[in-house]
């Protein structure tokens, strides 16, 4: 790979470099940019997911720890060291948690990952004793076990450990970036705005950790991490394996991440991404908003204690239908899945529900369930592979509507099958590590080139679309 930096460079005594981590649901990628916003070394690191019961999905707490060193480690082993490195920024899974021990260091419960859905017997509770919209006008989301508090709550009730550990003053619960502060930045308990916003605890106007909701979830406040600004000085990261700590200098949740690297800075811009699951988010500006009618709430950064907020909906079940299509042997790999779809006209009648822990917005239906319909003799794979990926893109259309957006960010061969255009303005596989970059605007004392990130993602996205990888 190229010297990231030139000689002229060098002797300027500019050789450094921004490292953006996107710690993601079923892997952990790193990446190195340079200046001009190059990337110049990546890893990535699959994260195992386990699905012990219905609707619960859980990982390994230290294999959450341990793709981030190895990525980390194998990105600084590229580029020369840690001394090359000027500020790191890390995106989070966002609602994931995890409980652990503060004076052991030991995790007492495997991560519940954002999708798993063992909370909704006390959002149900909570819904049929009035409190939905109390909730939903502190926080700005729905009650739903898809954030935090739900899972926090059912710990607290159901895992004997982390009650011990609650009554002995030593529990700590925390999303992962608060999981990774500890393990990895000096056993501090720390969290931002954007990340604080989905657990479902914070009010969207205090920025603070609401008594209310904490009494109505029964979380001991001193059990949570403290609240930073999403761009701030977050103090090293550091791990054995590294040659040196590296400056950590920004921190938010992955999908506001998305949002900063696809250029949403003004309001009323709007993405789509597509992973495990698809993710739609526009930027709300800086006063806190009222969401339209089935969509949620929330901060998508902070800087001085100041927020940017995002409206958002999300579809829980996308990438994760083509994965089981490979786990029941349809597919070998995901790419198979374009091809396959394009060998029949449409779906024969066939229609999927993408719903296998829930549906999320606009309908909050925690019941429902991944289903097929219309099936018949005539049916054959290709078809309920094309009733998958057209399952997708109609799940986004659903979301788009409240959005007061008819049809926009469809990509992949059924996108017009849901009334969505061919036409994507992001798609790079880098995006939520550039939004990462915003530590690079604060680390620099300058604007983060917005355009540039958001001409680059134009471009890929024309480069996937003529090579048929769309």
């Amino acid at each position: 790979m190229r010297d990231p930096v030139g000689a002229a460079e060098r002797a300027e005594g500019w050789p450094r470099l921004i490292v953006g981590v996107d710690q993601g649901t079923t892997g952990t990628t790193t990446v190195a940019f340079d200046d001009r916003l190059q990337p110049v070394a990546e890893a990535y690191r699959e994260l195992p997911n386990r699905y012990p019961r219905p609707s619960w999905v859980e990982q390994d707490p230290e294999d959450v720890v341990r793709t981030v060193a190895e990525t980390v480690g194998e990105v600084l082993r590229k580029i020369g060291g840690s001394d090359r490195v000027e500020a790191v920024g890390l995106a989070n899974q966002g609602e994931t948690v995890v409980a652990w021990n503060a004076e052991t260091g030991r995790a007492l419960t495997p991560t519940v990952v954002w999708s798993d859905g063992r909370g909704a017997e006390i959002t149900a509770r909570l819904s049929e004793a009035g409190y939905g919209n109390r909730v939903h006008e502190l926080t700005g989301l729905m009650l739903d076990p898809y954030f935090s508090a739900a899972k926090y709550s059912w710990l607290l009730k159901h895992n004997t450990e982390v009650h011990k550990a609650a009554e002995a003053g030593t529990l700590r619960l925390g999303t992962l970036d608060a999981w990774l502060a500890w393990r990895l930045g000096g056993k501090r308990i720390l969290t931002d705005h954007s990340t604080a916003s989905r657990t479902q605890l914070l009010g969207l106007a205090s920025g603070v950790w609401e008594p209310e909701l904490l009494d109505l979830f029964g979380v001991p406040e001193g059990s949570l991490p403290a609240i930073k600004s999403s761009l701030d000085d977050w103090g090293e990261l550091n791990h054995p394996s590294w040659d040196g700590p590296l400056p950590w200098r920004s921190s938010l949740v992955d999908q506001p991440a998305a949002l900063a690297g696809n250029g949403c800075f003004a309001p009323d811009e709007i993405k789509v991404t597509y992973g495990t699951g698809c993710f739609i988010v526009a930027n709300a500006g800086t006063e806190p908003p009222e969401p339209p009618d089935g969509l949620l709430a929330s901060v998508a950064w902070s800087q001085g204690g100041k927020c940017t907020y995002a409206f958002d909906g999300g579809v829980f079940t996308a990438g994760t239908a083509i994965n089981w299509l490979r786990s029941i042997g349809i597919i070998s790999e995901a790419a198979e899945t374009a091809d396959m779809a394009l060998t029949v006209d449409d779906a024969g009648g066939v229609r999927f529900l993408p719903a296998f822990t829930g549906l999320g917005a606009p309908w909050w239906d925690n019941d429902a369930r991944g289903a097929f319909f219309g099936i018949t003799g005539g049916t054959t794979q290709a078809h309920l592979v094309r009733a998958v990926l057209d399952s997708i893109a109609f799940r986004v259309r659903d979301v788009l509507k409240p959005f007061g957006v008819a049809g926009m960010l469809g990509r992949g061969p059924c996108a017009s099958t849901a009334g969505l255009p061919r036409t994507a303005t992001s798609c790079s596989d880098k995006q939520t590590c550039w939004g990462c970059l915003l530590s690079w605007g604060r680390a620099r004392k300058r604007p983060l080139p917005a355009r540039r990130l958001w001409l680059r993602s134009r471009q890929d996205c024309s480069r996937k679309s003529r090579s048929g990888a769309m």
